[in-house]
């Protein structure tokens, strides 16, 4: 009799373990910091998110190991930024062949459009022609940088989170709300600290064109040596040309970015005869720690360097 109980008492003791196993936090991979951190602060307690390329790590050059084909093999999502922004994604994901649902969360965003086109040399010494590469038109992925089009982000995360997970679907709903409220002062207060600075100072220098979206939604230009992406080095002739530009105009703002190689700014900013005056954060937010851990707090922290920069006050 006594065994009989013991076994009719198995299913009530197995049953708080299999609700935990049900209430287990969805696993979901980004692509990189940014995204992550968009998914932290929609998904809440009911995620469990894991960035493929970490902090002040720079995702146009990344290159994947073993470990994050796992990560994504396992993932119940798997968020990206795309538009050109992870040129390695695609064969990691073939690799990987990931159980969950791959989510494109710019999607609905029309990309700004660059003509891009250069000169560049090859051979060695005594040996280097000159060849130029025709304009074309190239996306720019960095959308995230416009506060506006975060809606468009947290929009595609939500419907993303809510299809894996649809229990979740009223907390997601309410969390992406109360974030894009959030970010929407943020995007005020941009507006307002950007209004201080005199329209013909709002001139930056940053390492490669990763601030397109700010500079066309805030009013600021932006130049830089690199393209859209970190690959390759300028042409000595464009080069030249932005140290006498800087020099011309006085630009004050010359800044490098967290997460890539400062040699050629810090070459400009020599050349042209001005101090570097702090580290934005562009493509990857800091560790925890740092000054830019979240979304939010990377703009404080670009605006509270750009804003005295431009005034030439810093």
């Amino acid at each position: 009799m006594m065994r009989r109980r013991a076994l009719l008492a198995l299913p009530l003791l197995a049953a708080p373990a299999l609700a935990r196993a049900q209430t287990a936090p969805l696993a979901v991979v980004a692509s990189f910091t940014i995204l992550a951190d968009m998914a932290r602060q929609i998904g809440g307690p009911r995620v469990a998110v894991t960035a493929i390329v970490g902090p002040d790590v720079d995702s146009h050059v990344f290159q994947a190991r073993p470990s994050h084909a796992e990560a994504l093999r396992n993932a119940g999502l798997v968020l990206r930024n795309d538009i050109g922004f992870e040129p390695w994604l695609d064969r990691l994901l073939g690799a990987a062949g990931p159980r969950g649902r791959v989510v494109t969360v710019t999607e609905g965003i029309t990309p700004r459009v660059l003509e891009g086109g250069h000169n560049h040399s090859h051979g060695g010494p005594g040996r280097r022609q000159q060849h130029f590469v025709a304009p074309r038109r190239v996306p720019d992925p960095h959308a995230w940088q416009d506060l506006r089009l975060a809606a468009t982000y947290l929009r595609n995360i939500e419907a993303a989170l809510t299809a894996a997970d649809p229990a979740g679907a009223a907390e997601y709903r309410s969390r992406a709300a109360a974030y894009g409220a959030r970010l929407a002062a943020l995007d005020t207060w941009v507006r307002a600290q950007i209004a201080t600075v005199p329209e013909a100072r709002r001139k930056v220098i940053t390492n490669h064109d990763a601030f397109g979206y700010f500079g066309a939604a805030y009013g600021v230009t932006f130049l830089a040596p690199q393209g859209l992406s970190t690959h390759g080095e300028p042409s000595a002739g464009d080069l030249g040309g932005l140290i006498r530009q800087v020099r011309a105009e006085g630009i004050t703002a010359v800044f490098l970015e967290n997460a890539t190689n400062p040699a050629i700014l810090e070459r400009l900013a020599q050349e042209a005869g001005v101090r570097v005056q702090g580290r934005l954060y562009a493509d990857a937010l800091s560790a925890e720690g740092g000054p830019a851990p979240s979304y939010e707090a990377m703009f404080r922290h670009n605006l509270g360097l750009l804003v005295p920069a431009m005034r030439g006050a810093a």
